[in-house]
């Protein structure tokens, strides 16, 4: 059954443009879901170079094993996705089923299997039947076209209530380079060096280890700085593709002023896909960012403010629109980083709650709770240790998230 969009979704969509030596088709493969398309098929020019960042899960499903195999290759010619199905969990037959799905794509698209990629979404422990895609993928690597983009971020969807396009464009060497991704993903979201499964595509020549360094230099103030239920999926998958259609030349130095250029495009994609992420997130009726600073450090006040992110009482504090800044308190008691009770400041908004281990004198309840009412909230806290400082972005915790996980294999 549909489930009705989240009320945090965008107005409006993006449509990306075309991407020179980017095409792809989508069918519907009958793999879980009934009357949707299911399966994804893109497919590179030669000579398209791949970088990606891959689920630290020590349980990964299949299609993250394939992928980390073949990225040391650093080119690539086809990408296979499939919802529905995540093939994790799935022993001896999860490798045989990712090892006929490229040899299915290889044979249609004409190239070695080491340039195909695959990702997989959906129920694990369920084994994928490779033989879905057989006929399939030949069928569409004779219907690809270069867009519109919105079919294959439909393709990709699994419990999303709406799709996820995002693209950019910078100007290098008189020439307009162009960058569009998709990304899928509602639940099981607390990435962990990359996204529930999202993937970029650019014109622009890249060489693979350059291309590699920003994936994963962005990769950590957007996808992984995100966090729906504090759950790291088997599946987490991030993945560019630069196919090198733009006229200019090759970005292959990190220092050179043009790669810093295109890196702060490809940023902010990543960041607009993660933030679509964080809006769809299962139930989910405010969007909420968490601000820390003053901690000892960047990486203790990350970890500091990914605790109030991920608890449970904060986040159904905040679907309750209740203004209770003792559960901040806790959370960053919890959060095995150093602070002071009598050094922190939490505020909600601009609305300061507490200063100096106790209640604000400036606080007003009537005030803190018509904030609350907000779809988007900030919390801040101040450790008051140092210079450290994060952000991370959040969701509140309804019964809605319930409701679709409770049921969701049936």
């Amino acid at each position: 059954m549909a489930l009705p969009v989240s009320p945090l979704a965008p107005k409006t969509y993006v449509a990306p443009p075309a991407i020179a030596g980017v095409h792809f088709a989508t069918a519907e493969a009958g793999i879980r879901y009934k009357g949707r398309t299911d399966v994804l098929l893109a497919v590179f020019d030669q000579g398209t170079t791949v970088a990606g960042v891959l689920t630290r899960s020590l349980c990964p499903s299949a299609a993250v094993d394939w992928c980390r195999q073949n990225l040391g290759g650093g080119v690539a010619r086809a990408l296979v996705v499939n919802s529905g199905n995540a093939n994790a969990f799935t022993g001896m037959k999860g490798k045989a089923s990712v090892q006929l799905t490229a040899e299915i794509a290889a044979r249609a698209v004409g190239c070695d299997i080491s340039e195909i990629f695959l990702a997989s979404t959906g129920v694990i422990g369920e084994p994928l039947d490779a033989t879905k895609f057989d006929g399939v993928l030949e069928r569409l690597n004779g219907e690809l076209a270069a867009e519109p983009w919105m079919e294959p971020a439909k393709a990709i969807m699994t419990t999303d209530t709406f799709p996820k396009l995002a693209e950019a464009k910078v100007e290098i060497d008189g020439t307009i380079v162009t960058i569009a991704g998709i990304a899928k993903g509602s639940g099981m979201i607390a990435p962990d060096m990359a996204t529930m499964l999202s993937f970029v595509f650019t014109d622009a020549p890249v060489a693979a280890d350059v291309l590699q360094a920003l994936v994963a230099e962005h990769n950590a103030t957007s996808f992984n700085a995100i966090t729906v239920d504090s759950d790291t999926s088997t599946s987490d998958t991030l993945l560019a593709f630069a196919t090198g259609k733009a006229a200019i030349a090759p970005l292959a130095n990190l220092e050179d002023p043009r790669t810093k250029a295109f890196g702060d495009a490809l940023k902010n994609v990543l960041f607009d896909l993660a933030m679509q992420v964080v809006r769809d997130g299962e139930g989910a009726t405010k969007f909420v960012t968490v601000n820390v600073t003053g901690a000892v450090s960047d990486e203790s006040a990350a970890r500091i403010a990914r605790s109030i992110a991920d608890s449970p009482l904060v986040k159904t504090a905040i679907a309750g629109e209740d203004a209770n800044w003792g559960r901040i308190v806790m959370a960053v008691g919890k959060a095995g980083q150093p602070a002071d009770r009598d050094k922190l400041t939490i505020s909600f908004g601009e609305h300061v709650l507490a200063r100096n281990g106790e209640r604000a004198p400036e606080y007003s309840e009537d005030a803190a709770t018509a904030y609350m009412k907000s779809q988007e909230l900030s919390i801040t806290v101040d450790i008051g240790l140092g210079d450290g400082k994060a952000t991370i972005y959040t969701c509140d915790l309804t019964h809605g998230y319930i409701d679709i996980n409770g049921s969701y294999r049936s």
